[in-house]
């Protein structure tokens, strides 16, 4: 569905506010009955510079195409009901042939941009279509303050050669009154009194030309003055965007790519060359400021408003402040789960230290990790905080920033940090140690403009999970998912909701399952997980809230464990020994066994299936139909049974397995995945290699792997109806 069906369908009030946002900007005519074109020819990706004489061909190329298809659309509707309709394109192509393509050009992406902002607010995740690279608009936005820093720099230059002038002139007038008074000391000759009338005369020329240049100076220290305050508003407006929004999404991003999301990570460097020319922009605002002011204070102007310099001093200040604290962020997150005695890494980086010269005296950053109660005190700054910054012993955990010249990037790369040692809270009601988060906490001092500014900067980590014992590791992945997938921006360290709708822990479910296997989870897969997440109580027209225990705390039914330690086992099994089948489709999965042997009971015999076990952990089952018809489950594999032999070779080896569910025949999923035989079973030691084969008691027949062909999958072996357990793969030789 395109952007414009889908803009068409929102609610009434961000319709109103699309229409008011296109106003005048871009006739909205214009968009409805061009959306296809606008669409096929306004997304395309701007990595050109505004002022590439290409690039500003190409864009009068592509305005000029479009008023020419809005022309052909008017001359083409003669709908008599339609009139109105043509009159506004005929003057929409009018007027835009009047604009600059490239303001033109703007506009327009900037309408769609807000388009898509309103369809992604309203109904979610949108990805229908290529989103435009709008960090254009930041660049251009940046290029413009770059051309008025440029103007007020010259502002400045004027100014000061006017107050030189002015000092000239008035130095002038110093010796004229110091003449004047010295002639009026000498006799009162006619001769003597033309003089002074003379020097009188001048003296006033030049006193009328210097309230002229103070005038002068007066108005380019006012118009100065508003320039830089308007700059540094935009600068402020710019910084918001960009610490504010791309910032603080590439962070959000960051976290869910913790959860198996994907992540740009190239991105950081744009927001980087952003951050780059805001502190440059900033800092030369900021000497401009300076200098203005040591003008004002040679030649002293009582100006008839409030001197706004100060306040701006301590505006831009302030901003450059923000931005150096801001971009000290952690480019390489720490495990979240972290165990004990285990080395880790983890990187820094700061955005704007090489364009601040911070490299010139590079910095130490000291890593420490803290309780989820030592982080909130820090983000609140409590003064009352009494706690020490410390909840743990790191080992490793100093490190001095490097700058790299060829890709401009001041950072730290911690690669052998190791947790010694960890204190935890006191734990209530049915807390584990597996719920407690804490963060790594990293911090570092340094001064920019020789010592002028001294800045402490530090950052917190994502949450993390400590654990001691591999058998630890499940839940403490439930915490880490939980927290990545639903936290918000800006929270208290390190709240979560404690109950979410069931389609977001859907949606985290499968982008967890597809980073671990390669596919995603269908419409089937979870609504069977709701199933089982909701204990059979699952609604799907209700959008039910699954709550934390039901998650990860509470066990299922008849079960003695929870729904994430089974779902977290099968994501673990399929990950490491059923990933190629599973990306072929050829696992169903999650299917309960009921449902199973319903839609097996009307195949014919050999048909099969494979689905995960519900009542052992990482475990899956065969269920196939009989000669007799009768449905049939071995008992699952588990990842120990998969170690020792591989699931397409047990499948393999099992002959009255013919075919998969619905009607493949077996070899044409599984047997790229058969472990290639070999005749040679004696080994370099001598003695004769075993192989292992999985045999079911009670059901004839063994696989002679010396002739695999595929009429050796097609027969039918007929079970003891008296025995119906498998057992474990039993040995012997095959020579």
């Amino acid at each position: 569905m395109s952007l414009w069906a889908k803009a068409q369908q929102l609610p009434q009030e961000c319709l109103q506010q699309l229409r008011n946002f296109y106003g005048n900007r871009f006739p909205i005519e214009v968009r409805h009955y061009l959306a296809s074109y606008i669409e096929e020819h306004f997304w395309i990706d701007q990595n050109h510079a505004p002022e590439d004489p290409q690039y500003q061909q190409y864009v009068a190329t592509l305005i000029n195409a479009l008023i020419s298809e809005i022309e052909t659309r008017a001359s083409t509707n003669d709908n008599e009901n339609m009139w109105l309709i043509k009159i506004k394109l005929t003057e929409a192509a009018k007027g835009f042939r009047q604009e600059n393509p490239m303001d033109l050009f703007n506009v327009i992406r900037q309408c769609l941009a807000f388009e898509m902002n309103l369809v992604q607010t309203s109904n979610g995740e949108f990805s229908g279509i290529m989103v435009p690279n709008l960090g254009a608009e930041t660049q251009r936005k940046l290029n413009n303050l770059r051309s008025r820093i440029s103007e007020t720099a010259e502002d400045l230059r004027k100014m000061s050669q006017e107050g030189e002038a002015f000092a000239i002139q008035y130095h002038e007038c110093t010796k004229y009154n110091a003449h004047i008074r010295s002639l009026q000391n000498q006799a009162n000759d006619p001769k003597s009194m033309q003089m002074v009338q003379d020097c009188e005369r001048r003296k006033e020329l030049i006193e009328t030309a210097l309230n002229n240049k103070v005038a002068t100076l007066m108005q380019m220290k006012l118009s100065l003055s508003e320039n830089l305050k308007s700059i540094i508003q935009e600068l402020g407006l710019v910084q918001t965007h960009v610490l504010d929004e791309e910032l603080i999404r590439w962070k959000r991003e960051q976290q869910l790519a913790g959860n198996g999301a994907h992540f740009n990570t190239t991105t950081l460097d744009t927001i980087q060359e952003w951050c780059e020319n805001l502190a440059e922009l900033i800092w030369t605002a900021r000497q401009q400021i300076k200098e203005t002011e040591a003008i004002k204070q040679k030649f002293p102007l009582e100006l008839p408003i409030q001197d706004i310099l100060p306040q701006l001093q301590v505006e831009v200040t302030q901003l450059l402040s923000t931005l150096v604290t801001s971009t000290f962020i952690i480019e390489k997150q720490p495990p979240q789960v972290m165990k004990t005695n285990t080395r880790f890494t983890a990187t820094v980086r700061l955005l704007v230290g090489g364009k601040l010269g911070v490299h010139m005296s590079p910095p130490q950053v000291k890593v420490t990790i803290i309780s989820e109660q030592q982080a909130n005190m820090r983000i609140k700054k409590d003064s009352n905080n009494k706690l020490s910054d410390s909840s743990g012993e790191i080992l490793n955990n100093t490190g001095t920033m490097e700058y790299q010249q060829t890709t401009r990037q001041l950072s730290v790369s911690f690669r052998n940090m190791q947790l010694k040692k960890i204190k935890r809270a006191e734990k209530k009601g049915t807390e584990s140690v597996m719920d407690e988060k804490f963060c790594l906490l990293f911090q570092s001092q340094f001064s920019v403009g020789g010592g002028e500014l001294v800045f402490q900067v530090w950052t917190l980590g994502l949450p993390v999970v400590v654990i001691v014992h591999g058998n630890q590791e499940p839940h403490a992945w439930a915490t880490v998912t939980w927290d990545n997938a639903f936290s918000e921006p800006g929270r208290e360290p390190f709240k979560v909701p404690d109950k979410i709708p069931w389609p977001k822990v859907a949606e985290a479910l499968s982008i967890k399952f597809q980073s671990a296997t390669n596919r995603a989870l269908t419409e089937d897969n979870l609504r069977f997980l709701a199933e089982k997440a909701f204990r059979g109580q699952y609604n799907e027209n209700a959008n039910p809230m699954l709550t934390w225990a039901q998650f990860c705390k509470e066990p299922l039914s008849e079960r003695n464990f929870t729904f994430w330690e089974w779902f977290f086992a099968i994501m673990k099994l399929t990950r490491e020994h059923l990933k190629g089948p599973w990306m072929d489709g050829a696992i169903m999965g999650f299917v309960r066994k009921n449902k199973a042997e319903e839609m097996l009971s009307t195949k014919c015999s050999g048909t099969f299936l494979l689905r995960f076990s519900d009542s052992e952990l990482g475990g899956i089952t065969i269920a196939w139909v009989s000669e007799n018809g009768e449905v049939f489950s071995l008992q699952p594999f588990t990842s120990k049974d998969m170690t020792i032999r591989a699931l397409p070779d047990r499948i393999a080896d099992l002959n009255y397995l013919v075919c998969l569910y619905p009607d493949t025949p077996k070899q044409i999923p599984f047997e790229k995945y058969y472990t290639p035989y070999t005749d040679a079973q004696t080994t370099t030691t001598g003695y004769v290699r075993p192989l292992l084969v999985t045999h079911v008691p009670g059901w004839s027949g063994t696989t002679n792997y010396s002739n695999t062909t595929p009429q050796h999958y097609m027969s039918h072996m007929s079970p003891d109806p008296t025995r119906d357990t498998p057992s474990v793969a039993s040995s012997f030789l095959q020579f």
